[in-house]
């Protein structure tokens, strides 16, 4: 006896394949329900249930009060010992470039004085950037750097490099000879927070995921407290074990 397929599931396969054929870009809109229906001769209740069906696959993203949207590919960052967002990106076939919002100096705040293991209103250098892939913005990037360990940070010649280096780990390496290691990486989602919104191009309503990471160098002093908002919908954060310490 032949198996007789919901319509709904019917309509899915359709819908994928159109998303296969890239008939809808990702990021773009799909049309309404009514007019899905309209289209497929069925209620709005089938073509719901047949976008709940490519939503949990993760082709699909609805935004409550906007619409359906076709899912962007997610990016696999991978956080393991050594400190390579660039190259890992790079790997999966992505162009990754940095836009440089803005250097200062700032007094440390109770976070920032526990992720770099200082007193409570130590100077610190906050390097912060918007990071993209393939032209599409997924980061913020907020770097914390000790001026007890870089006296000299705001040296013209330093700042000009940062400002033209994608890589932190190659400006701290090229400056000042140091590794960049990372000793650990706490990760929670959370509401974006409004200007970062609309740095990323983001809703309000979206999640992010918050990666709070202290930083080292070879000899295990702290170097880099760093906060990277990313947004929630593109990133998969992979942890990597370090084999070598099994046994």
């Amino acid at each position: 006896m032949r198996e007789i397929i919901p319509i709904y599931i019917q309509i899915a396969d359709q819908l994928r394949e159109k998303l296969l054929q890239r008939v809808f870009d990702p990021g773009e809109q799909l049309p309404t329900e009514t007019i899905l229906a309209q289209q497929f001769r069925v209620n709005r209740h089938t073509i719901r249930q047949a976008i709940g069906l490519l939503r949990n696959e993760g082709w699909l993203r609805v935004e409550r009060g906007r619409g359906t949207f076709v899912a962007a590919r997610t990016i696999r960052y991978s956080i393991g010992k050594r400190v390579r967002y660039n190259q890992t990106l790079k790997t999966q076939g992505w162009q990754v470039r940095f836009e440089l919002l803005r250097i200062l100096e700032v007094s440390a705040d109770l976070a920032i004085s526990r992720g770099l293991e200082i007193s409570c209103g130590d100077k610190v250098a906050l390097v912060e950037r918007l990071g993209f892939a393939n032209e599409e913005p997924i980061c913020v990037c907020s770097g914390y750097f000790p001026l007890t360990r870089f006296p000299d940070f705001f040296e013209p010649s330093h700042l000009q490099i940062l400002e033209t280096e994608k890589s932190i780990s190659r400006f701290l390496y090229q400056v000042y000879g140091c590794d960049h290691i990372r000793r650990s990486t706490a990760v929670s989602a959370r509401l974006v927070q409004p200007q970062d919104a609309i740095l990323l191009q983001f809703s309000d309503n979206q999640p992010i995921l918050l990666a709070e990471s202290v930083n080292v160098d070879e000899g295990g002093n702290v170097i880099e407290y760093g906060v990277t908002r990313f947004r929630g919908d593109r990133m998969e954060l992979f942890f990597e074990n370090d084999l070598t310490q099994c046994h």
